[in-house]
């Protein structure tokens, strides 16, 4: 059964310097009851014009958008509106549905009262339709998404915040079709796998927008795809998207190559005729405008590669001694140490408020810890992307925001490449370059953003939250560019399949402790550990005995198989004591240098002596751990 039809739907816009730009134009296309299906395309494409328009937020130049009678929709959208000085339930009840007017009605007289036969009835009402369990849902629905004070202003939030209440707003309608427009951006990871499963379980329509490939894997069973004004339709999971659409773009730009071979000829044609032509080359006339609009078509490329020659890293990179931090009575890391090595590559996990971005500040030196040090090596450059949005000039340009990083970057030894062809890279095309910052889309401004950083050539990245608003495409060659990139690597993403890809072991942040565990493995490695935990402590439980074990029985013990945890750290300390053992070398031979050379200070030869002390502990300390785990496995 069809509940959306999209007939015949175009959209343009004007820009800033007076022209029309078009979005897409005459795409049709129809969901039926219970279809989940996402949207896919790149940044600015018109991706969220398009669900504001099937919404009803937005009117379009030509078409229609006709949902199915008797059938309630809600939207959530990236950048909700709520009334001013409305509170958080009054704002999530802000709805057409019968049940959750009821429930405002309720929660108003329960609050402010006016009459107790006015309570009752209305309780009446509420047993009547049965709607104490749909209350139940709700809670249940606005606690998995962290909002727990109602009564707060919406204003005093937070552009994260809001746009939960967004999306709670949207799902306790329990809608029969449902729009989101990036639902999963600042998200905690555990939020984000509750919605996945919430919706998945749900026998609701669903047209979605993301960039979580994960996400759209397991909820989703088709993808459209918005490119170049049209839409494409594909009947399977992204794998098979990647399949089809790179079948289709070999296809295409076969025939744009066919249409310019025939435009030259066309084209000497039209130049050779005299003005004044016969009625009968009208048809050819006709058909030259056609062959030049093919002709002159553009693909995308996503097959870019950018290497970046990176800058020197020195022996020591950053060191973290014992740092510790508070925020309003809550400590958010207690006494955290660690010592970065070469070509680290870290993700950085816990729930939004836990301390993630306070630790970043703190790497970068923009705050400082209450105790302990942070010192980052004299060849260390920093490159740090944040979630505050671009600041730029009014009428200020694509091309000129580059050019104030630099006008030139190096790529290898010797090479360079200009900030216009850095700017192609991360796919701003030639025509885009002097388009005004103001013009560009959400996901075009964060790209930019993104870019500036890169443009600095820094030796160590700190990304916090890089793949918020950023189209599949761009997230491509950003996860390649990082692939390639030769220096420290720390990431806080919500996005798995990004963090997956591209680190080897996490900073996790334990609730409401301000510890920092350093776990061996990527994300998917960290939920498979914590899977392994929950069922070995399951079935601890259901063998526990019964009745107390007499002092005299001795019961048989069995060796302790390693955990998935277990095993990964077997494998790092391998390396980590192999590391150890050559940086005491390292120390032993300068000690020996400055004794033999006299050049040396008693200071200096008692911190090499120093060095070497804590160096040995250190490699003492993980060979008993390896020690210990070799046995288990044994």
């Amino acid at each position: 059964m069809l509940y959306l039809s999209v007939e015949s739907l175009s959209k343009q816009y004007l820009t800033t310097e007076g022209k029309e730009k078009p979005l897409f134009r005459q795409i049709s296309f129809g969901i039926d009851q219970g279809q989940k299906v996402a949207l896919v395309g790149i940044n600015g494409s018109g991706k969220s014009t398009l669900l504001k328009i099937i919404a009803g937020l937005e009117t379009p130049d030509q078409g229609k958008v006709v949902f199915k009678n008797d059938i309630t929709v809600a939207f959530a959208d990236q950048n909700p509106v709520f009334l001013e000085g409305a509170s958080v339930i009054s704002s999530i009840y802000q709805s057409d549905n019968e049940t959750l007017n009821l429930l405002r009605e309720y929660r108003q007289e329960l609050n402010h009262p006016t009459s107790t036969e006015k309570l009752q009835e209305l309780m009446t009402r509420i047993d009547g339709i049965n709607a104490w369990d749909y209350e139940n849902q709700i809670e249940q629905i606005l606690g998995e998404l962290g909002i727990y004070d109602l009564d707060q202003p919406v204003d005093q939030l937070s552009g994260g915040q809001r746009k939960r209440i967004a999306l709670a707003r949207a799902l306790v309608e329990k809608p029969d079709f449902l729009i989101l427009d990036e639902p999963t951006n600042h998200l905690d990871l555990e939020t984000i796998e509750w919605l996945e499963n919430y919706i998945s379980s749900q026998q609701m329509s669903l047209l979605l927008v993301t960039h979580d490939r994960y996400f759209l894997e397991k909820v989703t069973q088709e993808i459209l795809e918005l490119d170049q004004g049209q839409i494409y339709r594909y009947k399977g999971n992204y794998a098979y998207f990647l399949e089809k659409k790179a079948e289709r773009m070999a296809l295409q730009q076969a025939e744009i190559d066919k249409a310019q071979n025939l435009f030259r000829k066309e084209l000497d044609w039209m130049r050779r005729q005299p003005k004044a032509r016969g009625t009968k080359a009208k048809y050819r006339v006709d058909a030259f405008d056609e062959i030049k609009d093919k002709a002159h078509q553009r693909l995308d490329k996503q097959n870019l590669e950018l290497q970046v020659q990176g800058r020197r890293q020195g022996k020591k990179i950053l060191e973290i001694s014992h740092i510790s931090k508070s925020f309003q009575g809550k400590t958010l890391i207690e006494d955290f140490t660690y010592i970065f090595r070469k070509q680290d590559r870290l993700g950085i996990i816990g729930k939004n408020g836990s301390g993630k971005t306070t630790l970043l500040n703190m790497i970068t030196g923009q705050l400082p810890p209450e105790t302990g040090m942070v010192e980052a090596g004299a060849t260390t450059v920093f490159g740090y992307y944040t979630q505050k949005e671009l600041v730029f000039q009014e009428g200020q340009r694509v091309i000129d925001v580059v050019k104030e990083v630099a006008e030139v970057i190096e790529v290898s030894k010797g090479n360079f490449i200009t900030a216009g062809q850095f700017l192609q890279h991360f796919q701003f095309p030639m025509d885009m370059h002097y388009t005004q910052v103001a013009n560009l889309s959400g996901g075009e401004r964060r790209r930019l953003q993104l870019l500036r950083v890169l443009m600095k050539n820094p030796n160590f990245l700190i990304l916090d939250e890089p793949t918020n608003d950023l189209d599949l495409i761009t997230l491509n060659v950003l996860e390649d560019f990082l692939l390639r990139f030769e220096g420290c690597l720390i990431l806080v993403s919500h996005d798995r399949y990004f963090m997956d890809r591209l680190v080897d072991h996490l900073f996790v942040f334990q609730e409401d402790s301000g510890m920092i565990q350093d776990f061996p493995g990527n994300y998917t490695d960290y939920r498979q550990s914590l899977l392994e935990e929950e069922a070995t402590a399951v079935v601890r439980k259901d063998k526990a005995p019964t009745h107390p074990v007499k002092s005299s029985e001795t019961p048989a013990t069995k060796p302790k198989k390693l955990s998935y945890k277990e095993k990964k750290e077997y494998e790092m300390l391998e390396q980590e004591i192999e590391e150890l053992e050559k940086k005491k070398n390292q120390l032993v031979e300068q000690l020996h240098q400055a004794s033999v050379s006299g050049k040396a200070n008693h200071e200096e030869l008692t911190a090499l002596s120093v060095a070497i002390e804590e160096t040995s502990q250190q490699i003492d300390e993980k060979s008993n751990r390896w020690l210990e785990l070799a046995e288990m496995m044994e």
